[in-house]
């Protein structure tokens, strides 16, 4: 398995399993209504940030997209995002990818990474990110209209990546 850039041919392999991942109505509140080049232009994030792939074999298994969670005087704080193909779950995919999204803030000289919405149902994901260090800092309650739960909270969490200083 490794980690890359994402390019444009890699598309193809990366919408079906956005599609379905966005379409289950667990994680993403993205409309569910996006046409292909709609949710491209979502997920694939221009410089500073970046969009990487998890391949296996020529075969996409996974993608995160990372970047500055806010423009300007935010931009020292980065933020994240991660699909990985139902079909690959299970192999360390999102182990992985999540790994290299630290591991890229901090060699790119961000001070945390906050996540803003993590559905609180979403166990496996709360679980992975509280295994790399990530805390829970706040829930908004009823934040996501989960399919099968409905309204349930969306987590804030949040990974230091060096000691703040004060002035």
């Amino acid at each position: 398995m490794q980690i890359r850039e994402m390019t444009e041919s890699d598309w193809p392999q990366v919408w079906p399993f956005f599609q379905e991942i966005v379409r289950a109505g667990e994680t993403y509140a993205y409309p569910l209504d996006l046409t292909s080049e709609q949710a491209r232009e979502l997920w694939t994030k221009p410089a500073p940030g970046r969009t990487v792939v998890l391949e296996d074999d020529g075969i996409v298994l996974g993608s995160a997209a990372m970047g500055p969670n806010r423009p300007g005087r935010g931009s020292h704080v980065g933020t994240a995002s991660f699909m990985v193909s139902p079909q690959a779950r299970g192999r360390g995919v999102g182990r992985r990818l999540g790994e290299h999204v630290v591991q890229w803030h901090r060699d790119s000289g961000y001070r945390a990474i906050q996540f803003n919405a993590v559905v609180e149902t979403n166990t496996a994901a709360v679980v992975l990110w509280r295994s790399l260090g990530f805390e829970i800092i706040g829930t908004v309650p009823e934040a996501f209209d989960s399919r099968a739960h409905g309204l349930v909270g969306l987590h804030v969490m949040h990974l230091p990546l060096e000691p703040f200083s004060a002035g």
